[in-house]
């Protein structure tokens, strides 16, 4: 089954680190959000993959190639970005013949779910989480016997809480293409924007069988709280709760990810951090927190932060000599 991963979005609510960085290539739990899709398709059994991209698409292209050179992959540009069912349309030639079916999931988005179970299911399949908020999310309806009758995008008054988390399972591609096709050729626009769940509703409309598989866990990595959620909860398996690695004068809290050849004395590092290659860390303490590749942290107190690549931060220190009845608030 060939997969289909949209990757073109600037990620405006991650800047900065989209500003030089394809959202999708932000690191986190020691890969990057691209990373860990991929190796769980991979683990399912795909080998071959439909890159949709646009904004800095040429380190996506690079990235894959030089990750993953074992992969048959395709690259589609989107531009301009009108959508997610404007970057399927754009693709339609990749996968509108393929004969078992496509995945499409979302290139910010992880999500925790059998991924052979979900390719085995017969018929149309979408990805669904019961959310708090549903207006903010396309939300999917079903009847009593489990079958989708609607998919809406972020509607004003919303009939479901259960939102579509970015994975789907497409059993006739081609009739998602003529659905696509349709919706461009018509200029249907939803929220200025053409819409994968559009699409869907044309083919439900059409007779199209959908039904829904509920995940365990899903992480849109679009915004800095649920990259730092996921990467908490992703570095929370034996690979990374029991690895404590030695460092001059330092406590390891686990779970850590700590990349190759980092320096780091005199800190506790922990628990929830993933900390990328060649880093420096000095009399820091440090938790909840993404760090980039070369970057350098002293003197520094340190939770729930985003750090880039080839970043400084310098703390302050003190030396104080503090008399009786003495009160002294830096916050």
């Amino acid at each position: 089954m060939k997969a289909v991963i949209p990757v073109a979005g600037i990620g405006s609510r991650l800047r900065p680190h989209t500003h030089t960085q394809p959202k999708s290539l932000v690191p986190v739990a020691g890969n990057t959000i691209l990373g860990h899709i991929i190796d769980r398709l991979v683990s399912a059994g795909v080998e071959e993959f439909v890159f949709i991209i646009g904004y800095l698409g040429e380190k996506i292209e690079s990235y894959v190639r030089r990750q993953y050179p074992q992969l048959r992959s395709s690259f589609v540009v989107q531009e301009p970005r009108e959508g997610i069912a404007h970057a399927l349309w754009l693709a339609r030639d990749q996968f509108r013949h393929e004969q078992d079916g496509i995945l499409i999931l979302l290139g910010d988005t992880i999500v925790d779910v059998d991924l052979p179970a979900v390719m085995r299911t017969p018929g149309n399949v979408l990805a669904v989480k019961e959310v708090k908020t549903p207006s903010m999310f396309g939300l999917v309806e079903t009847a009593s016997n489990g079958r989708v009758t609607k998919v809406v995008e972020k509607p004003r008054i919303p009939k479901s809480n259960f939102a579509l988390v970015g994975l789907y399972k497409i059993d006739k591609p081609d009739w998602l293409a003529s659905a696509l096709e349709r919706i461009i050729d018509q200029n249907q626009r939803t929220h200025g924007e053409f819409q994968l769940t559009d699409a869907l509703m044309l083919m439900i409309q059409d007779g199209a069988d959908m039904s829904t598989v509920s995940v365990d866990n899903w992480f849109d990595c679009g915004r800095k709280e649920s990259l730092l959620e996921a990467n908490a909860r992703l570095l929370n398996v034996p690979e990374f709760l029991g690895q404590v690695p030695q460092f001059p004068d330092t406590i390891i809290i686990p779970p850590v990810s700590i990349g190759k050849d980092c320096q780091i004395s005199n800190s506790i590092i922990g628990p929830n951090v993933a900390i990328g290659d060649r880093t420096i860390v000095k009399n820091t303490i440090l938790s909840d927190s993404i760090i980039g590749s070369y970057s350098e942290l002293r003197s520094a107190v340190m939770h729930d932060c985003i750090v880039g690549s080839d970043a400084l931060f310098k703390g302050t220190r003190h030396s104080l000599n503090i008399g009786d009845n003495t009160e002294i608030d830096y916050s």
